[in-house]
């Protein structure tokens, strides 16, 4: 799936010379959190986040007065001066989960969407991402969420389907994890129904183990002070 499909493509922009009390109305109106810079041509020269917003704000620390005096200064400034120049950005042609994988490296919210010639054409958020993977899973209709820790080999996957299938069980996804032990895997189908109580029983039967697919996750995550920074 290409970013083209799911990014917003009517997005809200602004002018390096926009001011700032301008720029917060836009975000609040509009529920935004990430507003693209763009010369008068349409080419992407920059972006300006609530976080920059944030750090452009007086400190909360002054008294009243002083605080509202200085917030109006500040708001008299323009998004050329707070905005990230030359952002991270993507291609049309970038997958959903290209982008994933280049917000987890660059720890950023949304990624403005250009052409080859830099002009924007939309932004995809975090927000846009997270509806596409509960679409792609299939979460939004109601079922169960199983994890089953499975033997690292071949064949193991298909075991796990054919027990749902015989079930008469229909799938809305199925994802595979490593786990700390390299002879193992995690496996998590989503199951299209609240009565897996046949198929769990099945599963134990064929020598899977389950898990509470939260606490699983919980005790997976490293332990020591250094790895949780």
């Amino acid at each position: 799936m290409f970013v083209s499909e799911k990014m917003a493509k009517n997005v809200i922009t602004i002018g390096p010379d926009t001011k700032l009390s301008d720029v917060r109305e836009l975000m609040v109106k509009n529920n935004i959190r990430h507003i693209p810079v763009v010369d008068d041509e349409g080419l992407l020269i920059g972006i300006v986040s609530d976080r920059d917003m944030r750090s452009a704000m007086p400190s909360s620390l002054l008294k009243k007065e002083d605080y509202e005096k200085t917030l109006a200064m500040v708001m008299e400034h323009t998004a050329r001066e707070i905005m990230t120049e030359n952002p991270l950005t993507i291609s049309v042609y970038y997958t959903i989960q290209d982008t994933l994988l280049v917000m987890r490296q660059k720890r950023v919210g949304a990624l403005p969407v250009i052409d080859e010639q830099g002009y924007l054409k939309g932004i995809l958020s975090t927000r846009d991402l997270l509806s596409s993977f509960v679409n792609v899973m299939g979460i939004g209709e109601p079922g169960t969420l199983l994890c089953i820790l499975a033997k690292e080999q071949q064949g193991q996957l298909k075991k796990i389907i054919d027990i749902i299938t015989e079930e008469k069980i229909s799938l809305g996804s199925v994802l595979v994890s490593r786990t700390w032990d390299t002879n193992k895997k995690a496996i998590f189908p989503y199951l299209l129904t609240n009565n897996v109580a046949n198929v769990k029983r099945r599963l134990l039967e064929a020598d899977f183990k389950l898990f509470d697919p939260m606490q699983w996750y919980l005790d997976q995550m490293p332990k020591t002070p250094d790895l949780l920074l």
